[in-house]
């Protein structure tokens, strides 16, 4: 099997900053299509007029997917050259899991989510509507966090209602569906993409499903994974240095920064944030970065030192 290719430091930068990592088309087709073939595509009729939960229940009964008992290590998940299997072992997939939740990391749960097309609805004389925007789980306030692996085994166009998340939300600790109300965002974002993408996120990044106004299925399957070690310096520090401990001119500057800088990646706000609380996902994102790293001492653009200063 080829070996991992280790996430960077910019990358780990970013997902601290903004809870997430998209891999465009990573999962070659030939796996797409053994995935479909696996997960099984019934015809679109016979789900016509069809409870929501009855056919959800009728397709994945009908799936070849494995069942898996959550706390199941990851290595022992899924059938030796199964498509979820072969999709693992990618260099690129398997050097982001380690990356961010280290070797040995457990099986939590995964899921088949199927967006269905209007014509479902109609059917049945109920309003089409997206997913309400929630963060997984309930109230969850630990440092360390699960990777959720979302794949798109087809194309997703604009009108098949993609997967929408706002980007830097994931440190912002709520209660699961009690951000149901944030319809819209500033800097959401919707996938639209080729398929065999693959979305990487923080547990706690708000997202929700979209319409799909199309006229075919929307498939998304999603896993969720946990760490059994402490996630400090998992992916390839070798491009850490001093210059990243070393704070550097702010404000009054004569250039613009280094777009590639942990700093600057660290301090690079979202459409959403605003001039007060906004700031404080600055602090958020350092001291996440300190959690990656184990280095208390890190600060990016002094934001966390200049509250932690208490003269004796």
């Amino acid at each position: 099997m080829p070996e991992p290719n280790l996430l960077t430091s910019p990358d780990m930068a970013r997902f601290a900053a903004r809870g997430f990592l998209r891999f465009d088309a990573v999962v070659p087709d030939e796996i797409n299509a053994q995935f479909i073939d696996e997960v099984g595509r019934p015809p679109d009729a016979p789900l016509i007029g069809e409870k929501l939960m009855k056919a959800y229940v009728r397709l994945m009964g009908a799936s070849d997917l494995p069942l898996v008992r959550p706390g199941t290590p990851l290595a022992d998940a899924y059938p030796q050259g199964c498509a979820l299997d072969r999709i693992l072992k990618l260099p690129d997939v398997a050097g982001a899991i380690l990356s961010l939740v280290g070797p040995n990391c457990l099986f939590d749960h995964h899921f088949l989510h199927i967006t269905f097309p209007p014509a479902f609805y109609e059917s049945m004389g109920t309003p089409q509507a997206s997913q309400p925007t929630h963060q997984d789980s309930t109230i969850d306030t630990r440092r360390a966090f699960d990777l959720q692996i979302m794949y798109f085994p087809h194309d997703v166009s604009p009108e098949m209602g993609g997967t929408r998340f706002i980007p830097g939300t994931h440190l912002r600790i709520v209660s699961e569906a009690a951000v149901s109300r944030y319809q819209n965002m500033r800097g959401q974002q919707h996938v639209v993409c080729p398929a065999g993408t693959l979305l990487l996120l923080h547990h706690g990044l708000w997202h929700g499903g979209g319409v799909n106004r199309s006229e075919q299925l929307r498939y998304m399957f999603k896993i969720r994974l946990a760490p059994t070690v402490r996630q400090e310096r998992l992916w390839n520090t070798s491009d850490l240095d001093d210059q990243d401990n070393r704070q550097r001119p702010i404000f009054f500057v004569k250039e613009r920064p280094d777009p590639e800088h942990i700093h600057t990646i660290l301090t690079t706000p979202e459409p959403w944030f605003e001039a007060d609380t906004g700031r404080l996902e600055y602090l958020n994102r350092i001291r996440f970065w300190r959690h990656l790293t184990g280095d208390d001492t890190f600060d990016a653009d002094y934001w966390v030192t200049r509250v932690e200063n208490e003269p004796a």
